[in-house]
């Protein structure tokens, strides 16, 4: 098995690709859900975050309020390092343990779905192939419209990530998201033939296969040396001998 990972900028229509790909039985992971999780109330990351941020960041019912803590850390930059500092090691957990999920269920290979993914270079290192989706000069009025934001707190949030246009450089494989939404369909069943195609899982599971064969027919052999040994003692014994 293998990994893809999947990211974009901030609204540049990742969330469309992901559906795509999950209408066609893809296992996909994101990383955004995750994010959400791990923070409930109680949690490690929760308890941290309350300490270093302060109750100022909570809802009425406890939970973390996303859009208070996200004007802080899109504004200063030295408060979103300290919240990935406390949140990415958690995620990353639980990624791990859903990967292994799908290694075990037989999947070829899983798609995480990370925004950060080419801010974070050690990420990209684990990935077989890298996504992008990718929207030039629709970005800015997609998150404005969608987040119900001025001009300049929408090019804040822009701001804290990596220029499109850089990213693309990092990318295997670019999907356009700039057009028709039938246009993003055709390329994202583009990709999926192509992952399909891809014979890299094969090897792993081959070198597993291998592993566990190799291991097994060691475990036949010592079991037989000591069957062996343990029979030739016997007999030289002459068996079981009672006291009376």
């Amino acid at each position: 098995m293998f990994l893809v990972g999947l990211s974009g900028g901030i609204a540049s229509g990742k969330s469309t690709v992901v559906a795509v790909l999950q209408e066609l039985g893809c296992a996909v992971i994101d990383a955004d859900v995750i994010a959400r999780q791990v923070v409930q109330p109680h949690l490690k990351a929760y308890r941290q975050i309350v300490h270093h941020f302060g109750t100022e960041i909570l809802l009425e019912n406890g939970e973390i309020n996303r859009e208070a803590l996200g004007s802080i850390i899109f504004s200063q930059p030295e408060k979103r390092r300290l919240l990935n500092s406390i949140t990415h090691p958690e995620i990353q957990k639980e990624m791990l343990k859903q990967i292994l999920k799908y290694f075990v269920l037989g999947y070829r290979y899983v798609i995480l779905d990370i925004p950060l993914l080419f801010e974070t270079n050690r990420l990209t290192k684990l990935m077989k192939y890298t996504v992008l989706v990718y929207c030039p000069g629709a970005q800015l009025s997609r998150l404005m419209r969608r987040n119900g934001l001025s001009q300049a707190e929408a090019e804040a949030r822009i701001r804290s990530q990596l220029p499109l246009d850089e990213k693309r450089r990092f990318a295997t494989h670019i999907i356009d998201n700039s057009g028709e939404r039938e246009s993003t369909r055709r390329q994202v069943l583009r990709l999926h033939t192509h992952l399909e195609d891809s014979l890299h899982f094969l090897w792993a599971r081959l070198a597993a296969g291998m592993v566990v064969a190799g291991l097994g027919g060691l475990a036949y052999l010592l079991l037989r040396h000591f069957i062996s040994s343990f029979t030739c003692s016997f007999g030289r014994a002459g068996g079981l001998n009672f006291q009376v």
